[in-house]
């Protein structure tokens, strides 16, 4: 597949005079309903998405919007993993803005955590709680701005959709905005999304060095190893056992680095951040940017900074070792389970093509496990998309660059954007350098970087709502 470029000859679009000062600060209530919201389980094992969109809907109907204009859309089969949807109808001005979060969370054991994962705390100028960051903040923050959007009597050019969506973390079993693309397209049709893994980027200072923009993600597969014998005593063992086997096989794996393929959104990140980072990093990364980078910088950026090398390649890493059935016997079976997220453009077969030339071992079987990752071409960017957020970001906080990026992951984007609606990851949202907790223990977000996300958000989405 070709990986379609969004860099092109770009024009000036004036923007309305809409600006974050108008925005309220009212922190109160919207504290309120974060904290209604996080401290809803939403996990897969004992939580209920159900509850938690039915909480939201609420909020929205307080605030007047009609019973027509909201939806609570619960699966067949799956009684708690409800979605909401809802819209603010704007006068047909210009197609419709969708707002995307998910409202289910990873899982978290009170045992593990410093506090009640389920209870949300407030020390020390940070949010603490499951989901404080991943992603109930912008589930919270897209809430109320359609609250105090129709508090207010706003109505935009275009439609102002959200959907908060229930599976993100668990889409195996079931996911809410798949199954919305796929069964209740007409409620989230929208001529393009705003969704997660846009943040900004906090140096070790705590200084505010950048605002990312997602715009493309890696495609992730599952591959199982699998190696097989006779077993048999191991008192007197061969060379050739199947743990052995599949040993050699994971070495060569770890060893191996697929080609670099540069994507679009890879390169203006590269660019945006070679200027901002120092010595060695900002030379790695402008290396990269040359025409065939040599394979020692590459080496050297995959040592000093591996989430930056991921962005420039496929990756695949062993996740699950299993093999042998006894203490005094040779193993009759061993398999591995790899985890592999592909760049844009690269399939699952070429990448499966990949790895058995990388293993060359006919006795290691591979097999695809799981659905197949969906192709997942990067949307197009340009400044209608880039433009109403470098706005703001400017006035909020000048000098501080937009920069696009690929992300290594995977978000709910994969399954709009190649359904036509593209879908972009913006928030405005600052964390620390050292991460948050999402997906860990004890997940925090900065109190201040919540509020100030609410606010660049409620400006941002008024301009893409008054935008032709």
């Amino acid at each position: 597949m070709k990986i379609c470029s969004w860099i092109a000859t770009l024009t000036f679009i004036a923007l309305p005079a809409t600006s974050f000062a108008q925005a309220p600060k009212d922190t109160a209530a919207f504290r309120d309903l974060y904290k209604e919201l996080v401290e809803i389980n939403t996990t897969q094992s004992a939580g209920d998405c159900t509850i938690a969109a039915r909480a939201m809907a609420a909020h929205l109907r307080k605030a007047g919007l009609p019973d027509g204009d909201i939806r609570i859309v619960v699966p067949p089969g799956h009684p708690k993993r409800g979605n909401l949807v809802a819209i603010l109808h704007g006068t047909g001005g210009a197609k419709p803005l969708l707002l995307l979060a998910h409202i289910d969370v990873v899982e978290a054991r009170r045992e593990d955590w410093t506090r009640d994962p389920f209870k949300l705390f407030e020390e020390n100028g940070f949010f603490y709680a499951r989901g404080a960051a991943d992603d109930k903040a912008m589930a919270a923050i897209f809430t109320d701005l359609l609250v105090r959007y129709k508090q207010e009597g706003y109505r935009p050019k275009r439609d102002i959709k959200l959907a908060l969506t229930c599976g993100e973390e668990t889409p195996d079993d079931y996911d809410g905005a798949r199954y919305l693309v796929e069964q209740e397209r007409a409620l989230i049709d929208a001529e393009f999304a705003i969704n997660e893994n846009g943040s900004g980027v906090l140096g070790k200072d705590g200084k505010k060095l950048a605002i990312t923009m997602q715009a493309g993600q890696k495609v992730q597969q599952h591959f199982q190893l699998e190696a097989a014998g006779p077993g048999g005593n191991s008192s007197g063992p061969p060379r050739d056992t199947p743990i052995n086997a599949l040993a050699e096989a994971l070495g060569k794996i770890a060893a191996f680095d697929f080609p670099l393929n540069i994507s679009a959104s890879s390169r203006a990140y590269l660019e945006g951040m070679s200027k901002i980072e120092t010595g060695e990093i900002a030379g790695l990364m402008q290396a990269m940017l040359s025409g065939a980078p040599s394979p020692a910088a590459a080496a050297r950026l995959k040592e000093l900074d591996p989430r930056v090398n991921a962005m420039l390649r496929t990756t695949c890493a062993a996740v699950r070792v299993n093999g042998g059935e006894a203490d005094s016997a040779l193993p009759r079976r061993a398999t591995a389970m790899l985890d592999c997220h592909m760049i844009p453009g690269e399939t699952i077969a070429d990448t499966e093509k990949t790895l058995q030339r990388a293993v060359a071992n006919p006795k290691v079987a591979m097999t695809r496990v799981g659905d197949p990752g969906l192709p997942s071409p990067p949307p197009p960017i340009g400044e209608k998309i880039l433009a109403p957020a470098r706005q703001v970001a400017a006035k909020m906080w000048p000098g501080v660059p937009l920069i696009p990026y690929q992300v290594n992951g995977a978000d709910d984007g994969r399954f709009l954007t190649p359904a036509g609606i593209p879908t972009y990851g913006l928030s405005g949202l600052f964390r620390e350098p050292g991460g948050d907790g999402s997906h860990g223990l004890n997940e925090r977000i900065l109190v201040k970087s919540l509020y100030d996300g609410r606010d660049f958000l409620y400006a941002v989405v008024k301009l893409y709502a008054e935008a032709p």
